[in-house]
């Protein structure tokens, strides 16, 4: 059996009619920039994240850079990042002038580890970014305990966790303010690139509005510096019809997890952990293998594609060059970079796709890989 990484398309699919419905019905509006169906989006989004502000704009690295203007912070602030993420979130604390400070994640759940975030706190750091990695929260209330202590804002990247929950609570405003990503292979996914933040706050949600919208409210008249950043009405649309499936597609991804979680041969493969606190939705099914590149060729000569998120760390990357951080800079990221593997994870998998992956893992693993 063939066994697709996602099927990016099934989600379409499987909603065709109210989907092509939902982008007439903004084609037939002639309205194609904000408008309706973007605020009406808006405030189905925020409800559903249980925040009381969302703001669209055009990507999920545009919710970050957004938000870290909106707080004011720029060169001369410091902002801890994690060690292991994708290098979005690096590059939004560049963007805006600031220092990357990496921290080191726990090597169990792949998040950053509140308990180095302290040791790595100066007296111009402004600001903490965890990411919700894989769909995994990171571990929250150490880290907003820490930033009340030393007044410094929590800036969620939520990019790959739509309906997650910690403590109870959905993703979306525990910290300051929370950026989302709408990338087609997201668990909810435009059809092109797409972003919003959501958060409590009133003043940072009108911030973000304003410099995403040429730091403009009233046409003609800017009042600072802005970006043309803004969700445009075709994905909002389709992105409210996505909405009402979400929690069905991701008990799905649950009960794949779940699986995984419990019929993978733990001596060939790791699977991230998780704690109690944390709900996770799974965007990704990431496990560690000591012989990954061998594993990885044996499960595609089975007809079984994988991914690795992701291969190369933010720090040792060309795009950092200029850090000049040595391999063994941060051991627990690149240890990470070298065994994590993606397994086929999405709601249309079928329970006989994973039947073919489980037992394909187990007859490599059974050959001594």
């Amino acid at each position: 059996m063939i066994v697709p990484f996602l099927d990016v398309r099934a989600s379409y699919a499987s909603l065709k009619p109210e989907i092509d419905a939902a982008v007439l019905r903004v084609l037939d509006s002639g309205w194609y920039i904000l408008g309706a169906e973007v605020e009406a989006f808006e405030a189905e989004f925020a409800a559903y994240c249980e925040a009381r502000h969302c703001v669209g704009v055009a990507s999920g690295l545009d919710a970050l850079v957004l938000s870290l203007r909106a707080s004011g912070i720029g060169p001369g602030d410091e902002v801890i990042v994690p060690s292991n993420t994708f290098i979005a979130t690096w590059l939004a604390v560049s963007q805006v002038g600031a220092t990357i400070v990496p921290v080191e994640p726990d090597p169990k759940t792949h998040t950053i580890d509140p308990r180095r975030v302290e040791d790595a706190l100066t007296s111009k750091t402004r600001a903490i970014i965890p990411v919700h990695l894989y769909g995994v929260p990171a571990d929250l209330d150490p880290l907003l305990e820490i930033a009340k202590r030393h007044g410094l804002r929590v800036i969620e990247d939520a990019a790959q966790a739509h309906g997650a929950r910690y403590g109870g609570r959905r993703i979306g405003a525990h910290g300051d303010i929370v950026c989302w990503s709408f990338y087609p292979g997201k668990n909810l996914g435009a059809f092109g690139d797409g972003g919003a933040i959501t958060t409590d706050d009133a003043d940072l949600a009108a911030q973000v509005r304003l410099l995403g919208n040429y730091g403009s409210r009233q046409k003609y008249k800017n009042e600072v510096q802005g970006y043309n950043s803004r969700l445009d009405p075709i994905h909002a649309a389709a992105l409210r019809v996505k909405l009402t499936h979400l929690d069905a597609w991701n008990d799905r991804r649950r009960a794949i997890q779940a699986r995984y979680t419990a019929e993978l041969p733990a001596d060939l493969m790791k699977v991230q952990r998780v704690s109690q606190v944390m709900e996770p939705v799974w965007h990704l099914s990431v496990v560690r293998c000591a012989h990954r590149e061998k594993v990885q060729a044996a499960l595609t000569a089975r007809g079984i594609a994988t991914l690795i998120h992701y291969p190369i760390p933010p720090h040792r990357q060309d795009a950092y060059a200029m850090l000049a951080k040595e391999e063994g800079s941060y051991p627990i990221a690149e240890e990470l970079a070298r065994q994590v593997l993606s397994l086929p994870m999405g709601p249309a998998m079928s329970d006989e796709m994973q039947d073919a992956v489980i037992a394909a893992v187990n007859e490599i693993a059974a050959a001594g890989l």
